[in-house]
């Protein structure tokens, strides 16, 4: 079980755009592992706050994902 600052730490963790890629397969941040079903869910809200949030700061309305997905759709 998790204290309330690891758990907080993994939420961070999970939020964030950053994911490692393969293209074999889709992966989930290793956080998620770490983090009980309730937690997931947590993280979840938080890392869809963040991406609105990134969405409303960017010029075209773009998150980090959609910009990363875009960006690797188009090659750049």
């Amino acid at each position: 079980m998790n204290t309330p600052q690891t758990t907080e730490q993994l939420i961070s963790a999970y939020s964030t755009a950053h994911r490692e890629r393969d293209p074999r397969s889709l992966r989930y941040h290793p956080a998620f592992y770490d983090l009980d079903a309730a937690d997931r869910e947590v993280a979840f809200e938080e890392t869809r706050r963040l991406r609105t949030m990134e969405a409303g700061l960017d010029p075209e309305g773009l998150s980090t994902t959609a910009r990363a997905v875009l960006d690797r759709i188009l090659g750049r």
